[in-house]
């Protein structure tokens, strides 16, 4: 959400600032996550009943929600989804079954290719670039240099979040990078993956010539990335949940936050 919010502000700079479009960005990232998580939890149902990690945990598998009510949740998600892109503009109108198939999609992915980690950030990549064609109807290559950006942020993360079932993930014939190089390796791919996304925001900040503020949360944002690498080690994955979910959040807000400031002052 942060960065489509990015996306949007930064369109709006150019072009004319309209409080429904906002209003629809909003409501198709919330149907778009809503019908991906619900998708991923129908089918992986079977795979996360066999995992300890996750058979008491996620829903479907302990019994709080049944299969076809996730699945009906994800058509009505995915319906909301598609019909807001039409109040918003062609452009978003029209791609955005290729938008939904590749969120949904990346589902299925680890169980033919290593590469999982990489569909999923391109899924979520695609937040800023959708939000930036939503006002402005045009491809720009600043929400692209963000995307790049997030493509590798949350591929590394989930690099990192892949660890915690690198056994089960073998025994089961599953695909993932820890799978294929192992655990050591796998953190340095992950660190590699998170200076590309300092790379590419340090180019969007050249680029765009932003001041201050994009700059202070630039340093926040790869302070923190950094940190969640100190808190993994080979030997011990026990701080995962705190690296995945709480750093890579307030990360995200307080980056977005700081280059919206700077959008709005400059």
């Amino acid at each position: 959400m942060p960065f489509a919010l990015i996306g949007f502000f930064l369109a709006s700079q150019s072009y004319t600032f309209n409080w429904f479009t906002l209003v629809y960005v909003i409501l198709c990232m919330i149907f778009a996550r809503s019908a991906a998580m619900a998708f991923n939890r129908y089918i992986d149902r079977n795979i996360d009943k066999a995992n300890p990690r996750t058979s008491d945990i996620r829903e479907i598998p302990n019994g709080s929600i049944s299969a076809n009510s996730a699945l009906l949740f994800v058509i009505i998600n995915s319906f909301l989804f598609i019909s807001t892109t039409y109040f918003i503009n062609t452009i978003c109108f029209y791609l955005s079954p290729i938008a939904l198939l590749i969120i949904l999609g990346y589902s299925y992915t680890k169980r033919f290719t290593a590469l999982c980690h990489l569909i999923l950030g391109l899924g979520l990549s695609l937040a800023p670039i959708g939000s930036y064609l939503a006002v402005s109807s045009e491809f720009n290559i600043i929400p692209i240099f963000f995307s790049v950006a997030i493509l590798f942020w949350v591929s590394g993360f989930d690099i990192i979040y892949s660890l915690q079932d690198e056994d089960f993930d073998k025994e089961k014939k599953l695909h993932s990078i820890p799978v294929i190089i192992g655990t050591k390796h796998a953190l340095q791919l992950s660190k590699l993956f998170h200076f590309f996304t300092f790379s590419a925001l340090s180019i969007v900040g050249s680029l765009v010539d932003f001041g201050g503020y994009y700059w202070i949360g630039f340093w926040v944002f790869s302070a923190l990335l950094i940190y969640q690498h100190t808190l993994i080690k080979e030997n011990d994955l026990s701080k995962i949940n705190l690296a995945f979910f709480t750093t890579n959040g307030i990360a995200s807000i307080i980056f977005g936050t700081f280059v919206i400031l700077d959008l709005l002052i400059s």
